[in-house]
């Protein structure tokens, strides 16, 4: 009995060595790739310690999930932290696919190598990784209050009561300048390709963070653009138009997810909303605004907490928001030519929030 124990700690041990002898050559390829490997230090996790810190992964303690991955609150030595586990294998079918789609374990590299490059107060810190899995896991710091998501569409709105509009004008202005920084803090822009609500975890005092670096990559020097038209992936009414027909993608595709977030803060509603007006026509969430401004009733379409919370009255009020809206417009246009660059944004947006 003890020796088929031994056996298998052993058998254990040894693949554990080879996973991290096999991901440890690729994360390093990812990181001389991505950053001329400059990055901040990563730290080491052991499996079993993991393990442990998210209660061998229980569902109770899931903050956010998406298609690639599940991000998991934990404590370690007395810390929290934040555990980003990737599936094994894709939750719908590739087989149309398969030559053109990244494996899972890919984008968990990507993610890893984007990640730990990045030092910004509005970009979740990102600690470190494990190895000794197939796939390896994670580390960042501890999410305080959950996704922007939650906020916005989820649990939270109705369990610790919905984002005030100077709330949602400091998260707006906050993850503009992380975008900005992405696309000017680095020899080479980085474009995030995947700006949305789900992506943005809130801290204490509301600050809110990017922290999703998993279709991240970089803009080659003397290039404007990056074309990925064999693995276009995205969240639909996020997907800047050039990037869907063409997969051609640059720093304004970013704005243009940008301009979808901005639109959701402000009404409350999911981009890819559609709902029949009087004409008995289908609209997209921005068509449905215009709508609205058009007919004069522009205050029906803000999310109703924004209209009825104690503050401004509703003519000054208006006034912010149409202005906000306008921007994130502009953010939305078909051409991306006709977009503002991510740092103007940020300026804009600054400058409302301290009239605000």
């Amino acid at each position: 009995m003890g020796s088929c124990l031994r056996s298998r700690k052993s058998l254990e041990k040894a693949e554990k060595r080879k996973f991290m002898l096999g991901n440890g050559k690729i994360l390093l390829e990812k990181l001389i790739a991505s950053s001329n490997g400059k990055h901040n230090p990563i730290r080491s996790f052991s499996a079993d310690e993991l393990k442990t810190a998210t209660d061998d992964f229980d569902g109770g303690k899931v903050i956010m999930k998406c298609l690639f991955y599940k991000l998991y609150k934990g404590f370690l030595q007395d810390r929290p932290i934040s555990v980003m586990k990737f599936e094994d294998t894709f939750p719908f079918s590739v087989s149309k696919f398969e030559d053109e789609v990244l494996g899972i374990d890919e984008y968990c590299f990507n993610c890893a190598a984007f990640a730990s490059q990045m030092s910004h107060k509005n970009v979740l810190k990102f600690l470190g990784c494990c190895l000794e899995t197939q796939i390896p896991l994670l580390v960042y710091e501890s999410v305080a209050n959950g996704t922007l998501d939650n906020w916005i569409h989820g649990p939270c709105r109705s369990n610790s009561g919905p984002l005030l509009l100077k709330q949602r004008l400091k998260i707006a202005m906050e993850i503009a300048s992380a975008v900005a920084y992405l696309h000017v803090g680095f020899s080479r822009p980085v474009v995030s390709r995947d700006i949305k609500p789900t992506t943005i975890v809130l801290q204490e005092e509301n600050v809110a963070q990017l922290f999703d670096f998993t279709l991240s990559l970089s803009i080659p020097e003397g290039e404007t653009h990056i074309n990925d038209s064999n693995r276009v992936i995205g969240t639909f009414g996020f997907m800047a138009p050039e990037y869907r027909t063409t997969g051609d993608f640059s720093e304004k595709s970013d704005v243009y997810s940008f301009g979808a977030l901005l639109l959701e803060l402000l009404t409350g509603k999911k981009i890819s909303y559609s709902s029949h007006f009087d004409d008995g026509e289908d609209y997209r969430l921005q068509d449905l605004v215009k709508k609205y401004i058009e007919n004069e009733s522009f205050k029906e379409i803000v999310d109703p907490a924004i209209v009825g919370e104690e503050g401004l009255m509703w003519p000054e009020k208006e006034q912010q928001l149409l202005i906000c809206t306008e921007l994130a417009f502009k953010c939305l246009s078909e051409s991306e030519g006709d977009r503002p660059t991510i740092v103007q944004v940020a300026k804009q947006l600054r400058q409302i929030y301290q009239s605000n």
